[in-house]
């Protein structure tokens, strides 16, 4: 699956291929992602990229979720998904990430609204959240720049890099989008 977010950014679902350029994204971002992504720490040789690719593939055949690589000019830097997917509430959950060498360019918000968009069109889903750490400022900010309002902070309800810490949830409904 395809989709063009402008001229320099794409948006493609993984193919088995991208194990290599996924581990060097991750490899080059990994100071930047540790402190919010757990998974980090468990990307340690190419194998684990790959085998996170086939997982990522095999939950899109599932109907559970979908991941897509972000390419800026052909090269990797990033990954938008849509997981925790609940065919009866109609709701999911929204995840990303970019690279350190292109944060703050708005990248992020750029994409979610195009994966946005095609979720709430092409979909049945009616109900898009975003989870994050209450200490994590840019994703509150990415948050807020997609619309999506602060449902509640579960106190305690996420831990990260071994400390426990506040899990803030965000939530944007299809009609609320709509407008």
């Amino acid at each position: 699956m395809l989709i063009t977010v402008d001229n320099d950014i794409l948006l493609r679902t993984w193919e088995e291929t991208d194990a290599p350029a996924l581990f060097e994204a991750v490899q080059h971002s990994r100071a930047h992602l540790t402190p919010w992504l757990a998974w980090v720490f468990d990307t340690t040789r190419e194998e684990h990229s790959l085998n996170y690719i086939k997982s990522m593939m095999q939950m899109l055949e599932n109907q559970e979720g979908l991941t897509m690589g972000v390419f800026f000019d052909g090269a990797i830097i990033g990954e938008i998904s849509m997981h925790h997917w609940d065919h009866k509430l109609k709701s999911a959950q929204l995840g990303y990430w970019i690279s350190k060498d292109f944060v703050r360019r708005g990248i992020a918000v750029k994409c979610l609204k195009v994966l946005m968009r095609y979720l709430f069109e092409k979909t049945e889903i009616t109900k898009l959240e975003i989870h994050f750490s209450a200490k994590n400022t840019q994703s509150a900010k990415v948050a807020a720049k997609l619309g999506t309002r602060v449902e509640g902070v579960i106190r305690n309800g996420v831990i990260r890099n071994g400390i426990i810490e506040d899990l803030v949830i965000t939530g944007i409904l299809k009609q609320e989008w709509q407008k």
